[in-house]
């Protein structure tokens, strides 16, 4: 956490120099009715990972049939082109200063202990110019994604093709060989794609995982807050508030990282998972979407409902008056 410290340090700072902040932190835009109630509860680390995807994995379609592998090409140079760009100071450094300008906050922060790169970064040719990355959707709604990669693209020639959505369909498009690389948030569901031989070991790092930044995860809520969420005494005890009480919330309901997330913190006697039938006895208040992040933190700001989000992808919602492109 030092390095956040620092970061805070820094900004207040800036804004003492130039005796303003940009008009996002506090004050909502017109038509969001949502608010932060709960962050940085010491559960609420969401930490983002990259993964190469092995070339010889044993492809598979989304209901586990064989994918011929004769029909598959893994882009492997681009992939470690584009890793070890993200990984570069330069990477690290800009992804660091992401959203500070235009929304006076630090929306990603580098890990202490971040796997980092020196190597040389080739030139794309034909064959490697294009690199499919499969990714989920807070990284990309959030505007990182489209922060960073134009540098990497002009400096280096490569085209990055996205494709977002949540970590677990992301993961899947890998699976079926539609993905050079993933950059997810579920550790879980990371550590299965690893164990099933999908992911490799980039030349000059020791894992497949590759965990280098994070942000929180927080739980927002009408501003009036119905359930009392602001007293509670950490974000557990927050949701339990929310199911005693009935009030609306939100669930991604897709197997993404944030999904995840958000089962883990709902008291273990509801028995809520992934699977409908679970919460099929709360389906008065319990609003599964089965969405990404923009349309669930629509429906919520709609709903006044309940909702887990990441703080990025929260706090640029808020700041183009909830919309998301």
């Amino acid at each position: 956490m030092k390095k956040r410290l620092l970061a805070l340090l820094m900004a207040a700072l800036m804004i003492l120099s130039i005796g303003a902040v940009p008009a996002l932190a506090e004050e909502a835009a017109p038509g969001v009715g949502l608010a932060i109630l709960i962050e940085e509860d010491d559960s609420m680390i969401n930490t983002y990972s990259l993964l190469a995807v092995n070339p010889e994995s044993p492809w598979a379609d989304a209901d586990g049939n064989a994918v011929d592998a004769a029909t598959v090409t893994t882009n492997t140079e681009g992939a470690d082109a584009l890793i070890n760009w993200l990984l570069s100071e330069e990477g690290l450094d800009a992804a660091a200063q992401y959203g500070f300008e235009e929304y006076g906050e630090y929306l990603f922060y580098i890990k202490e202990d971040a796997p980092k790169s020196e190597k040389e970064i080739p030139q794309a040719t034909d064959e490697t110019k294009i690199i499919r990355l499969s990714t989920t959707t807070s990284v990309n709604d959030s505007g990182l994604l489209g922060y960073l990669l134009p540098t990497f693209e002009e400096k280096y020639g490569y085209s990055v093709e996205v494709t977002s959505a949540g970590t677990g369909k992301a993961i899947a498009n890998a699976k079926m060989g539609n993905a050079d690389l993933l950059l997810v948030h579920s550790k879980k569901q990371e550590e299965a794609f690893i164990e099933e031989g999908f992911a490799r070991v980039i030349d000059g790092q020791e894992a497949e995982r590759l965990a280098y930044m994070y942000n929180f995860f927080v739980l927002c809520g009408p501003e009036e807050d119905p359930a009392n969420v602001r007293e509670a005494a950490d974000v557990k005890a927050a949701f339990a508030q929310i199911a005693d009480g009935k009030f609306l919330f939100v669930s991604r309901g897709d197997k993404s990282g944030t999904h995840t997330k958000e089962l883990s913190l709902w008291p273990e006697e509801l028995g809520i998972t992934e699977e409908a039938e679970s919460f099929e006895p709360y389906q008065d208040w319990y609003i599964s979407a089965n969405s990404g992040m923009g349309v669930c933190l629509t429906m919520a700001n709609e709903q006044g409902a309940y909702i887990l989000s990441d703080k990025a992808t929260f706090l640029t919602f808020r700041a183009n008056g909830g919309i998301l492109e």
